[in-house]
């Protein structure tokens, strides 16, 4: 079976496994039937958090190779994060592709593996949301503001969390 027919079949399986048991924070379903490689995910704010309320949404885009490589997620909706880039890519470790980090900062094991599903990919951006990582940041801006400026930065994702409600 190609590699392509088998990632095909479990993005299937894993949609039809989040429709029969939804998981709190956030929704997830295809941008278009006839694509199962691509697809559109709503993410709460989580509760406690400077997000809470928001409703951000992503692309995620699924390699034909999937499970073995990982797949990239994008924020379509606005974010202010040190861990997105200002064009809403995310940058986690499990997102990055498997085996030892070429710089050094992450351990193989924190990158990704075939075992990771879209509901561990969504609950680790959920996790990213409540504990944003200044240490190796994708948005240098967002990541200085958070350290140095903490209001600032507050006010900043009370800005875009007010927005991402708008837009519903």
């Amino acid at each position: 079976m190609a590699a392509s027919s088998q990632a095909s079949l479990l993005l299937q399986k894993q949609l039809k496994d989040l429709m029969k048991n939804p998981v709190d924070g956030f929704s997830a379903g295809l941008v278009d039937d006839k694509n199962v490689f691509e697809w559109s995910v709503t993410i709460m704010g989580p509760p406690d958090t400077l997000y809470d309320g928001g409703y951000f949404n992503a692309l995620m885009s699924f390699p034909s190779n999937y499970p073995n490589s990982p797949p990239s997620v994008r924020f379509t909706s606005e974010m202010w994060h040190p861990n997105v880039y200002p064009d809403g890519r995310v940058c986690i470790s499990i997102l990055h592709p498997p085996g030892d980090d070429p710089n050094g900062y992450e351990l193989a094991s924190e990158r990704w593996m075939p075992v990771h599903t879209v509901e561990s990919i969504v609950l680790s951006i959920i996790s990213m949301l409540s504990s944003p990582n200044d240490e190796s940041p994708a948005n240098v801006e967002a990541a200085k503001e958070w350290r140095d400026e903490r209001d600032a930065f507050k006010k900043k994702v009370r800005r875009v969390v007010r927005r991402s409600q708008e837009m519903l």
